[in-house]
């Protein structure tokens, strides 16, 4: 079944796939390959192979089986757009999100390059917002580019963990914005003049703007549980969604 979760920005996760392979820095210190390994040795269902790329087909039919409507991160442990994920497999994918208008389906991908050549002059659901991580200049930037290609409802940046300061940022045609800082024992600490320079950005292009969290670093560049750590910036949490109808 799809699960509750904690990410602050989402309701539950889908895992149709599951597995992935390091493509940048934002990679490096993954959750969710820590994690597959973890649901490895527990013996659970679906992570037999660990962190290699797996299609559960079983799982497609999970949101047609719910009728309250239900905002879906989709793919937590992977990334639908990996090169080991079938075309046909991602039809799948969206056929269900077709099948279900009730639901919001947030898609995020590193592999911004396979996201453009996939949805090319498709007119995607309104229901699928279409997002790609940003964590630095070298690796992020570049696929801002290649998501404004796609013909979404919702266009989406996810700058977590963010890495460095990203100077001017191109938000034309960017609906939201997801700011976070990097979580774990090998957490890479964030600053909060970058953080405040994508807020400003984002208020002047009026982009949505949802700050996640500070991560095991806090705002005063102290290490501890970011659960300590909380949301606050500037005095208060941010938590903005796209104005428009999924």
């Amino acid at each position: 079944m799809a699960t509750v979760t904690a990410i602050e920005w989402t309701e539950e996760t889908w895992n149709p796939v599951k597995g992935c392979s390091k493509v940048s820095a934002g990679c490096t210190n993954c959750y969710a390959e820590v994690m597959a390994h973890r649901l490895q040795a527990m013996g659970a269902k679906g992570y037999e192979n660990g962190f290699q790329v797996t299609l559960l087909p079983e799982r497609l039919q999970q949101p047609i089986q719910k009728k309250k409507s239900t905002r879906y991160f989709v793919n937590s442990m992977g990334d639908l757009f990996h090169e080991n994920v079938p075309d046909a497999f991602i039809d799948d994918v969206f056929s269900v999100i077709e099948q279900t208008p009730q639901h919001i389906y947030q898609i995020l991908t590193k592999r911004s390059r396979r996201l453009s050549e996939y949805c090319g002059s498709k007119r995607l659901p309104t229901n699928a917002w279409m997002g790609v991580t940003v964590e630095d200049r070298k690796d992020g930037i570049q696929r801002i580019d290649n998501l404004r290609t796609v013909n979404a409802s919702v266009r989406f940046l996810s700058i977590e963990p963010l890495l460095q300061d990203l100077g001017t940022l191109n938000l034309v045609g960017i609906n939201w914005v997801i700011v976070g800082g990097e979580s774990g024992p090998k957490a890479r600490p964030m600053d909060e003049e970058w953080v405040r320079s994508i807020k400003e950005q984002c208020d002047k292009r009026n982009v949505a703007f949802f700050f996640k969290q500070w991560g095991t670093w806090g705002q005063d560049k102290v290490k501890r549980n970011k659960k300590e750590n909380g949301r606050l910036l500037l005095g208060r949490t941010w938590s903005a969604y796209p104005n428009v109808a999924g």
